[in-house]
Formats: structure tokens, sequence, C-alpha cells
């Protein structure tokens, strides 16, 4: 068959256009073909639990919520996390339930309320107090004089340290204060820059096992009059004890205040979009599981019992829907 020159012009102008509106149509979004929503999780640093948790949800978010792209972020954490949800630069976030509870009050490191909401509640963090073997820091009073970290600046650490210390009556003037990451926690106390180190964070934490795979190791416990004192001025701290042999070389039962993690978003955030991800979540929960062993703590009974804030209408619409009742000083505002 002859095909004149015209034609194959044709031909060619046709096939060129088909694959422009291909292109045109896989640019404007995901799976449904809209435009793509691109949501950033604001986590912590990267030798803490929260980044390979964000990283996981956002994972699950990319495979299971339509139309969306979310990415992990190493952020200073918890303080830093809520300025960033205030601001927008961020769409969700991983804190500390003691920053939430200052944050929606604006008090301590905030000048004004923020309106955030829970999603879920995550796992506990145990408060790491951590030294080498052959240091003679044996008990908390012993942090007098010594060279401590208390925490990276805007972490929710720097603001646990600064309120369970202060319950002791161990004031920043009565030791020498660094302000440093889990990672640069781990470096210090390996060259002997600083005495200790403060670690809130989910057990086990790869920093500190990090550290002891080099350096033998040793936690501080906390005693009963101590805890009783964190009690009696913070009461949204707990107790947790940590099972002997969570790291190696630490060969006994250590007790220390804790304290709930929770996913935050902003109270702008759409419900539709809330629920389809709190329901991504709990449905595909065991590809965070993989990641850290600690987010078999996330479930939605333990999100109601531990949720410092109100619960974003989204996440009211899914534990409904699953069967589970919602005590009334957590739901928002806006649904009452």
């Amino acid at each position: 068959m002859v095909v004149s020159f015209r034609n194959r012009f044709r031909v060619l102008l046709a096939v060129t256009l088909a694959i422009l509106l291909v292109l045109v149509v896989a640019g404007c979004g995901g799976q449904g073909g809209g435009k793509v929503q691109r949501l950033s999780i604001a986590t912590g640093s990267t030798g803490g639990t929260y980044y390979p948790y964000g990283g996981a949800m956002a994972g699950i978010i990319n495979k299971h919520v339509q139309g969306v792209e979310a990415t992990a972020e190493v952020t200073g954490a918890s303080v830093e996390n809520a300025r960033l949800l205030d601001s927008n630069e961020a769409q969700i976030a991983l804190m500390m339930n003691d920053v939430v509870y200052h944050a929606i009050k604006g008090e301590q490191a905030f000048n004004k309320p923020i309106e955030l909401r829970t999603l879920f509640a995550m796992y506990p963090h145990f408060f790491h107090v951590v030294t080498l073997k052959d240091s003679k820091v044996n008990s908390m009073a012993d942090l007098k004089g010594k060279k401590v970290s208390v925490g990276a600046p805007g972490s929710g650490t720097e603001t646990m340290a600064n309120q369970v210390l202060n319950a002791l009556g161990l004031g920043y003037d009565q030791f020498q204060v660094f302000r440093l990451s889990f990672t640069e926690n781990t470096e210090a106390l390996r060259d002997k820059v600083i005495d200790v180190g403060i670690w809130s964070v989910g057990p086990p934490t790869s920093s500190i096992m990090d550290l002891a795979t080099t350096h033998q190791i040793k936690l501080l416990s906390f005693s009963k009059e101590e805890m009783a004192k964190v009690y009696e001025k913070y009461p949204y701290y707990g107790e947790m004890k940590l099972e002997a042999g969570t790291y190696k070389g630490v060969d006994e039962e250590i007790t220390a205040p804790s304290v709930w993690n929770s996913v935050m978003v902003h109270k702008n955030m759409s419900e539709d979009l809330a629920y389809k991800i709190v329901k991504a979540i709990f449905e595909n929960k065991e590809e965070i599981v993989q990641v850290y062993s600690g987010a078999k703590y996330t479930t939605p009974e333990n999100s109601i019992q531990n949720a410092v804030a109100p619960l974003h209408p989204g996440a009211v619409k899914y534990f409904k829907e699953i069967g589970l009742e919602v005590p009334q000083h957590l739901i928002p505002p806006e649904m009452k």
C-alpha cells in the first residue's frame, strides 16, 4: 500500500499527540489521574526511631492512599515538628505527648496555642540516661558537675530532660549542658566529650545499640522516690521498665519515666484525607512493625487511651467505624 507524504505526516502527528497526552495525564497525578497531593512527614534525627517509623508510614501512604505522595523528613523532632505543622511546612508530624500538651496550650516552648489534632498514638518513649560502664556516674544525683547532653535543640528529648531533671532538683546550672542529636550523643560518649547522654526514644534505638557494640555502657535507673517527684510535677509522664538485655551489656531491669508519642496533624487537614491515612496505617501496620518492633503498640485502643490532644474528625470516623467508643474529651470542637 502506498502512503502519501501528507498521510505519513498525519499519522506521525497523531502518534506524537497521543504520546504527549499520556505524558500530561501521567504528570497530573497518581493512581486516580488527578493532581498528586504531596505530604511532608516531620520525624526526627536518623539515629532515633521517628525517622524509620515515618519512612514506613510514607511507604504505606504512597501505596494505599490514592493520589498522595508522602516523604519522611529529618527534623529536630517534636518541638520543631509542631511549628512545622503550624506553618504548613509539614502536614504530618511525629511528636511526644508532653510537647503536644504544651503546643495545644501555648506554653513552655510555644508562645501561642497550635491547633493540633491526633491521628493515632504510636508507642511509648523511654527516658534513656546513658553513660559508659567505667564512668563514676551511677545515679541521677551524680549528674551534678558533669558534661550532660540533654538532646538536640527543638527536640522532645530536650523538653523532657529539662522537666524531668528540674523535678529532681537538677537545674541546668548544676552541670555543663550539651545539646546534641542522638547520633552526636553516641559519638560524644564514644570520644568522652560528654559524661552522660540523654535519649527520649522508643527502645531499642539504633544509636545506643551502635554505641554498645564498641563500648560497655550503663543506663541509670530511677528510684521510687525520684519517680514520685516526676509524677507529682508532670502527671503526663508514666513509668516504664526496660527489660534486661535490651541493650548489649545492660543486664538488669532499668526504671525510668516514659511518655507516649502520637502522629499529629493540623486541624485544617481534610476529614477525608485524615480518614484514608488512618485507615491505611492500621490496615497495613505490619509494614511499620517490620521496620520498628515498638510499632506493635500502635493500636486504635492505645490511641484512644493515650491521646492528649483531640482526635482529628477523620480519625474519629475510622475509630467509630471499627466499633470503638470515642470519649467526649477527644471529640474535636469542630465536631460538637
